[in-house]
């Protein structure tokens, strides 16, 4: 993927942590990694983004926005999700918007089943909006 101006700041830790997903998952998690990094490149706002470890987990942080994380767990093994803040709006609001859309768990985390067809338009949107969260946290349903 070519950047426009996005400095992609990579702690080395992650590519190990990719490299050890099973087969079976690896690319669906690595779409995702695409997606928030082509969000990100197309937010003129944001030149920006780190990608790093939290919890263990492959994490995405810009200037005034929300951090994103994305996994797969063992003992989920038909599941992968994207996790968002918990004490941030993202998970409510996309609840209200996306209800019919996505499967959801608690205040933290978007689910895709392996199987599923990930609504990409959608989650551009969900994605966008984390990365700007700072920004649009005060909007009616953050801007959606």
């Amino acid at each position: 993927m070519t950047f426009r101006s996005l400095k992609v700041q990579i702690d080395p830790r992650v590519e190990t942590v990719f490299n050890n997903y099973p087969e079976f998952v690896k690319k669906k998690i690595q779409h995702l990694r695409f997606l928030i990094l082509e969000v990100a490149n197309n937010i003129d706002v944001i030149s920006e983004i780190e990608e790093t470890l939290k919890w263990g987990e492959p994490s995405y942080l810009v200037k005034k926005g929300s951090t994103i994380r994305i996994d797969w767990k063992p003992k989920n093994p038909d599941q992968y999700a994207m996790y968002f803040k918990c004490t941030s709006k993202l998970v409510e609001t996309f609840k209200i918007v996306f209800k019919n859309t996505f499967e959801f768990e608690g205040h933290r985390a978007i689910i895709f089943k392996l199987e599923d067809n990930i609504p990409e338009t959608e989650l551009k949107q969900c994605i966008e909006v984390a990365l700007r969260y700072h920004k649009v946290k005060q909007l009616p349903l953050l801007g959606l």
